[in-house]
């Protein structure tokens, strides 16, 4: 028996032995965390010669159906078998994916093709590449750091167009003025338009309307692989904003606005400002070439904007159909002509100069941006006794500087002591895009009847329903407002409460006038018969010393 259990222990001690070489032995299991690569990656199309700018993460296509330039291919080595995801996106504050498409490699070289449509927009887009191999690993190549400005790890596609702008914000009868072109087209014709005394309505934010002040010419153009230059004469016309219109071959169209002031100021004692500043924040186009705009609304670490610039979306200001269109129309058909001036022109003018030519200062665009100058010289204005009107709302809210061709934003008025409020009556108050608009409900056909004759109006009625209602971006009365500043009109509540748009007026000791609408969409309504006689009301009351 004790033979037994000895012979068994001895057998079980071997086979844990055994057990124990056996386990030893084992090769480790091998675990896969190398993430797959995208080796030599970059842009180029089959097109012969490279368009000016064009690098390795960088190409210029332009897909317009006469075989050059018609598509992107972007070329990589995978180094080991994997899924390529490939998205294209076009950037405002973040990336918008507009096109994408998967794949299984193996390892070696492969290529993505993009052929967009001739219609899509001119402007540069970023790719987006997520690799993906079977265990799971994972490697991202993408966009540029909004934020730092960093270097793009993928590829930017430049869509080109017909893409030009003139490279000063306005001119005078007789000059030459210089154009700024960025086409591959062969061919292009040229023909300068005036913008508001059209009898046709706008309805596209990438189309300028207008009346010829020209014929069409055929520009010699050689800027196949690169931009050039036009230089346009400017005619003997009346002051006011025009465009010259580009047309190429194959139909693709540009648009370069300017503003002609008059070779001689004040003679109608009434000015227009046009918001070029403002215009120029708020354009996206991007130069550097990251796939970001080159603003400040796109890049937050970025403070600068440059004048004289194209815009994106074909060459036509931000909002302009929203903000500034509607006024302009108003003016011609009204047979008013007033002097036309860019914020540049505002800028070297001051205060008593402008008291000596303009009786009226008209605001009708969205002037949120203003150098020192200009604010000095629209202040001192009214302390002199000049009128002002203010069609829009969210003005005079930032200060920039100007160096010359660049304008530094740096902090809000408010914010150094001069709170836009005690000059304008009412000041920036919030918005929330456009989601919510209302009505105004009219409250000062006691306090201002003149505002309201021939309008049918009465306290408590509402208008500009016709058009869905008034907003986007509201402005309010505060603390710093003018004594005597009166509630007009406004619209309650409309993004909560304390939320609430308001139309002001008011008169100071010396007898300036200043009006101020309250919300930034009230000038672009300017053709809806109420607000057109209420503009004629102010017209008359203010254009007067």
């Amino acid at each position: 028996m004790g033979l037994r259990i000895a012979t068994l222990t001895v057998a079980l001690l071997i086979a844990g032995g055994l057990i124990v070489a056996a386990t030893s032995s084992a090769k480790p299991v091998q675990v896969d965390r190398t993430a797959p690569q995208l080796v030599g990656l970059r842009a180029l199309t089959l097109s012969p010669g490279k368009y000016a700018g064009d690098r390795r993460l960088f190409v210029t296509i332009s897909p317009n159906g006469d075989g050059v330039r018609e598509m992107a291919k972007i070329s990589f080595t995978l180094t080991e078998r994997a899924t390529v995801r490939l998205r294209i996106a076009r950037t405002l504050s973040r990336p918008e994916v507009i096109y994408e498409k998967v794949a299984t490699f193996g390892p070696g070289r492969h290529v993505f093709n993009w052929s967009p449509d001739p219609t899509t927009a001119p402007r540069t887009y970023l790719t987006l590449l997520n690799v993906s191999d079977a265990a799971g690993n994972r490697r991202t190549y993408g966009a540029a750091n909004a934020e730092t400005g960093r270097r793009p790890t993928a590829p930017v596609i430049r869509v080109l167009g017909v893409e030009a702008g003139f490279t000063r914000e306005s001119y005078v009868p007789g000059d030459t003025a210089t154009l700024a072109v960025e086409t591959d087209a062969s061919a292009l014709s040229l023909q300068v338009f005036r913008a508001g005394p059209e009898d046709v309505p706008t309805y596209n934010d990438t189309l300028m309307n207008g009346v010829p002040v020209t014929d069409p010419v055929n520009v010699g153009w050689s800027g196949l692989d690169g931009p050039g230059t036009a230089t346009v004469p400017i005619g003997n016309w009346a002051s006011g904003l025009y465009f010259a219109k580009l047309t190429d071959e194959n139909g693709r169209i540009g648009f370069a606005p300017f503003v002609l002031r008059p070779a001689q100021l004040g003679a109608t004692r009434v000015a227009v400002i046009l918001p070029t500043n403002t215009w120029q924040a708020y354009n996206f186009r991007d130069e550097n070439g990251n796939g970001w705009g080159d603003t400040w609304y796109a890049k937050g670490s970025q403070s600068t904007v440059r004048l004289g610039r194209a815009f994106l979306r074909r060459g036509v200001p931000p909002q302009y159909r929203k903000y500034d269109l509607g006024f302009l129309r108003w003016l011609a058909q009204r047979g008013k002509q007033p002097d036309y001036l860019s914020e540049t022109d505002l800028e070297v003018l001051n205060g008593d100069t402008l008291a000596k030519l303009y009786d009226l200062v008209i605001f009708g665009g969205h002037t949120e941006y203003v150098t020192p100058r200009e604010f000095d010289a629209v202040e001192r204005y009214r302390d002199l006794g000049g009128n002002l009107i203010f069609l829009s709302a969210n003005n005079f809210f930032w200060q920039v500087q100007r160096r010359g061709g660049t304008l530094t934003r740096t902090r809000k008025w408010r914010d150094i002591g001069r709170p836009e409020s005690a000059l304008r009556g009412v000041q920036y108050r919030g918005n929330d895009d456009g989601r919510i608009q209302r009505p105004f409900i009219v409250r000062g056909t006691t306090t201002a009847p003149w505002l309201f004759v021939g309008t049918d109006l009465s306290d408590g009625a509402e208008f500009g329903q016709e058009l869905g209602g008034y907003g986007i971006e509201i402005d309010a009365t505060t603390k710093a407002s003018p004594p005597g500043t009166i509630v007009l009109a406004e619209i309650p509540e409309l993004y909560g409460p304390t939320f609430t748009a308001q139309m002001t007026y008011y008169e100071t000791p010396i007898g300036a006038k200043v009006f101020a609408a309250g919300a930034i969409d009230f000038g672009g309504t300017a053709l809806l018969p109420v607000v057109s006689r209420m503009l004629e009301n102010l017209w008359s009351r203010l254009s007067v010393p």
